[in-house]
């Protein structure tokens, strides 16, 4: 076995490799790497299924199912899952990642006996195969294409160009994003930076979700996370940056309106600062309950901040909190009997998926699909989380 020689096979071969090579360039590295085979599985948008990229193997591998399966659990988790099989064998399924970015898992099936090592080696493969098929990504719609799982709306497809990844984490914040309805968006919206020892964050939700398909709305959102990065870019504080969005969105559209939350994190004191401009409040879950409930509104929507100054409030965060916030579509998903799902819902799922100890996407992707399967798997407003865990200033630790 060389892992040595797998990795390099693999990084000469890709540099020109198509997304249609990749299936047969990891069966081809698994007889460098001393194992059976290696199958690689991508995500699909709305995170329930694994599907195998399609390669010359016969019979093709099926597609697996995220919840309840040991290559689900090493999705949700991000840690390696083994699992024993016929005449000593085993299958090791690696979580694919770019970065923190959960892309799908990396099937390993061994002949013989399997220690730490090997596993850690198969897991140095799967995070070369992940950096390729992000790569491969970038140029082609091959892998788009199977990812989705039904036909994708323009105004969806617009506004999912323009997100950041659905997750991020360094030594000191994890941030973790996800939108409901993948297919059918309206106005919602999210975006974060980290810069230097300061953590971005903003969520909006345009109106306009019913008028020409939703294009309305995803065209507010867009001035909206355009300006806001423009902001950002240029050094403006909080109470600037509301401002600048505030007459960039107006000056396209006097009459449209987005409701916001803009918020920043000073990750060497914990302090947070936000700016609720006429959003659903925001919760501080700290060590499995709720600690605070963000006050709100502390400014009015988007288009109307040159009626108001906006108040910029504080928070001082304690390390290993977590600062959920969403947007109405959340709590005011309305299941068979009308009731809404409402914020007391919201707040039992949260402090459950903190006990569970489940990563920061785990939390959010969870969440979504209880608030799906409350609904009977048909939203009727998008719903959008953006979940920040402050691990503390390390440095002084």
């Amino acid at each position: 076995m060389s892992t040595l020689a797998a990795l390099r096979q693999l990084i000469r071969q890709g540099y020109q490799a198509r997304p249609e090579d990749l299936s047969a360039m990891a069966m081809q590295a698994a007889g460098l790497l001393g194992v059976t085979a290696l199958v690689i599985y991508v995500v699909d948008h709305r995170q329930r299924g694994l599907l195998p990229l399609p390669g010359d193997r016969e019979p093709q591998p099926e597609p697996v199912a995220v919840d309840g399966t040991v290559a689900g659990r090493a999705y949700t988790t991000g840690r390696p899952q083994v699992v024993e099989v016929d005449h000593g064998g085993h299958v090791v399924w690696i979580p694919l990642l770019d970065g923190s970015e959960r892309m799908g898992v990396l099937q390993v099936v061994t002949g013989g006996p399997l220690d730490e090592q090997a596993v850690d080696d198969y897991a140095t493969v799967a995070a070369l195969v992940g950096e390729l098929v992000v790569t491969c990504d970038l140029y082609s719609d091959t892998i788009e294409r199977l990812r989705r799982r039904e036909p994708m709306r323009l105004a969806a497809e617009m506004l999912r160009a323009q997100l950041p990844p659905l997750t991020f984490a360094t030594s000191r914040v994890v941030i973790a994003g996800i939108l409901e309805p993948c297919y059918d968006v309206g106005g919602d919206a999210f975006d974060y930076a980290v810069n230097e020892d300061t953590a971005h964050l903003a969520l909006f939700d345009a109106v306009g979700h019913g008028s020409a398909g939703g294009m309305r709305a995803v065209i507010l959102a867009s001035i909206a996370l355009a300006a806001y990065r423009n902001a950002r870019r240029g050094g403006l504080d909080l109470t600037a940056t509301y401002h600048h969005l505030d007459d960039a969105v107006r000056d396209h559209d006097r009459t449209g309106m987005i409701t916001a939350v803009l918020a920043e994190l000073d990750q060497d004191t914990g302090i947070l600062r936000v700016i609720s401009a006429g959003h659903p409040s925001g919760i501080v879950l700290r060590g499995g309950r709720v600690v605070t409930v963000l006050p709100t509104p502390t400014a009015l929507p988007v288009t109307l901040g040159d009626r108001r100054p906006p108040v910029v409030i504080q928070e001082a965060l304690e390390p290993g909190d977590q600062v959920l916030l969403y947007t109405d579509g959340i709590t005011e998903a309305r299941g068979k009997d009308g009731d809404p799902f409402g914020v007391d819902r919201l707040i039992d799922f949260a402090t459950r998926a903190v006990a569970d100890d489940l990563p920061a996407a785990e939390t959010a992707r969870r969440l979504v699909h209880a608030i799906l399967e409350y609904q009977q798997d048909c939203l009727q407003d998008d719903a959008t989380i953006l979940l920040l865990q402050w691990q503390g200033d390390l440095t002084k630790s």
